[in-house]
């Protein structure tokens, strides 16, 4: 568990309730700038580490091309596990606090990562929703991104499709089976595109998007980077489902509550479940020891 200070509010009601409705949310300027500057010094780390690299690994994941004179780094895989400034920051910090205040108490952290969306060409996200990826008890998961570079149209910002999270939930497999993670192409032409918004914005702005919000971004074809460090929460009574997708590999730290304490509370088919504490790190007791009391 992680106490952090949530008494002062980071977002008005009118912020909440926008987030809600649209399942975005866009704030400028959120991250003041020594944060950001910690967090870019810790970034930059990971980038001289990469010349190091010629190959993907669990650490960092490569774009083709890359070399040690010219690196082009696709992402970052769980920041918050390998450097203590993001552990901070995702676990203590200002976006923990916001996670708080949208999901109205204390909050589950589930990932983290960071793209980087290099230079001259950076890949491109298709159109997808996150929940496929990871599912969870329930769709109060939350990513919330932070731009620690000035982003502009040219950069592929984040682009979202206001209100997609209580639409339709996508097959995100191809026709033959394998998994795609993206809608295919007809249903991204069936989108509305003219209704997406795209979250450009100076460093430090937050974008904050629902799991089941359709999202994307163009290739980056600016001459520089756009590297935007994403944290996903939940409501502390969400519970990632094992065994599918990314859930179980997301990190020592996935499951830290933040901000208060789990209840153990699970509602599945309208029952309530009161579960037994939370096993995963320390060992479970045999039940002759729960009800034996051992000490």
């Amino acid at each position: 568990m992680v106490d952090v200070d949530v008494g002062d509010q980071t977002i008005t009601s009118a912020q909440r309730e926008s987030y809600e409705r649209g399942g975005y949310l866009h704030l400028e300027a959120f991250v003041d700038l020594a944060t950001l500057d910690a967090l870019s010094k810790a970034s930059a780390e990971f980038v001289e580490l990469s010349r190091e690299l010629s190959a993907s690994g669990k650490i960092l994941d490569l774009e083709p091309g890359h070399t040690a004179d010219a690196p082009r780094i696709r992402r970052l895989n769980s920041p918050v596990d390998q450097h203590e400034t993001f552990r901070r920051f995702s676990l203590e910090g200002p976006v923990a606090k916001l996670a708080c205040d949208l999901l109205g108490g204390p909050v589950r952290y589930h990932h983290s990562k960071l793209n980087f969306k290099w230079s001259d060409g950076g890949e491109e996200v298709k159109w997808h929703q996150d929940i496929q990826f990871w599912p969870h008890t329930d769709f109060s998961p939350l990513t919330i991104g932070v731009y620690l570079a000035d982003v502009d149209d040219e950069m592929g910002p984040m682009g979202v499709l206001p209100g997609s999270h209580v639409g339709r939930l996508y097959d995100q497999y191809e026709s033959g089976g394998l998994w795609n993670g993206a809608l295919s192409d007809s249903d991204a032409e069936s989108l509305d595109l003219s209704k997406v918004v795209w979250l450009s914005g100076s460093a430090g702005s937050v974008t904050v998007h629902n799991c089941c919000t359709v999202h994307g971004s163009a290739p980056n074809n600016s001459t520089r980077p756009r590297p935007l460090l994403l944290q996903t929460y939940s409501r502390v009574d969400s519970y990632p489902v094992a065994h599918i997708g990314a859930n179980g590999v997301t990190g020592a730290l996935s499951g830290t509550v933040i901000g208060g304490q789990s209840s153990q509370r699970i509602v599945v088919q309208g029952r309530e479940v009161v579960g037994a504490p939370d096993w995963s790190r320390g060992g479970a007791p045999t039940i002759f020891g729960s009800q034996q009391q051992d000490i």
